[in-house]
């Protein structure tokens, strides 16, 4: 892959905002622009009824955060969609949602990511597989994922995938245990006939706790990243002990130094998709593509138990 501006690899982050403070937020992305690093953050739009909600993670009703997300966004940072709140939407609360988002932030959210929490997710569970790789995981998993979300299914009161599939362009799928996201992907982003509310689906590499993601973006792992030419989408939680005291986790901080002065193309998320799609002949995924894919993510998985 030839990079712009003669950049030997990309990086990016997917900041998922579970269990995320406003001190979590501040001291993180204060850090991520002081090194140059351009990255994306989801958010929920609405307020969580308290009786629902299933995160303590801040939401843009907090006026606050809301106030430190749009700094965000006007220092280049990307604000993706992570569902309507942290627990489970009906389609009147998702579209409130996404409108909300577009009042806020003046335009619709570009990439998502599913909250593994929230019901109405787009082809969830076991419906992210196919064929064989979808009865082994129902079997792994002892069927309590089998036919667990709603949000692309026409019938149910949850459903959302014609506002997903007009308004959204890249929603998250499998996360894997290498730190070249597009060496596990290398077809991302793509589109699946047999998803289609979906525009394009996207990968990424396993970082959800501070000790997955300090594994992932080891010096060797940094290094190989930068020889093979690869792209790293990071997906995070970087309110799940990334900091302690109000301190960011010391060998993080030096990892992230360490990436940041390679030769890397560190953009959001979805500006990193947008030039991925650009260099695609045919973004369409075959079925023994597909099938590929699912056999790596479910290794990882059931080695690892990710997401």
């Amino acid at each position: 892959m030839l990079w712009p501006d003669g950049k030997r690899f990309a990086f990016s982050i997917f900041d998922d905002p579970d269990s995320q403070t406003l001190q979590d937020s501040t001291t993180i992305y204060e850090f991520l622009s002081e090194l140059g690093v351009r990255s994306t953050i989801g958010v929920w739009p609405l307020a969580a009824d308290p009786a629902l909600r299933s995160d303590a993670g801040l939401t843009c009703a907090d006026p606050e955060y809301l106030k430190w997300i749009l700094e965000l966004q006007s220092r280049g940072f990307e604000i993706g969609f992570h569902n309507a709140t942290s627990h489970t939407s009906l389609r009147g609360q998702t579209e409130r949602a996404l409108q909300r988002f577009e009042e806020l932030f003046g335009e619709t959210p570009k990439s998502m990511s599913n909250h593994y929490h929230s019901r109405e997710a787009l082809y969830w569970g076991d419906n992210r597989l196919s064929g064989i790789q979808r009865t082994l995981y129902n079997l792994a998993t002892r069927r309590k994922n089998r036919n667990a979300s709603f949000g692309h299914r026409p019938s149910h009161p949850m459903f959302w995938g014609d506002l997903a599939h007009e308004k959204i362009r890249y929603c998250r799928n499998f996360v894997f245990g290498d730190i070249n996201t597009l060496k596990e992907c290398p077809q991302m982003p793509y589109h699946d006939p047999k998803r289609s509310f979906v525009n394009y689906w996207y990968a990424s590499s396993e970082g959800a706790n501070i000790q997955s993601c300090l594994s992932r973006i080891g010096e060797a792992d940094q290094d190989r990243l930068e020889q093979q030419g690869g792209a790293c989408i990071l997906y995070v939680h970087f309110g799940h002990g990334f900091q302690e005291e109000g301190q960011i986790n010391p060998r993080f901080r030096h990892l992230m130094q360490r990436i940041a002065a390679k030769q890397g193309w560190f953009v959001p998320v979805a500006d990193l998709l947008d030039y991925l799609l650009t260099q695609r002949k045919d973004p369409v995924i075959t079925t023994k593509q597909r099938s590929a894919i699912e056999r790596r993510w479910l290794l990882h998985k059931f080695r690892h138990g990710s997401e």
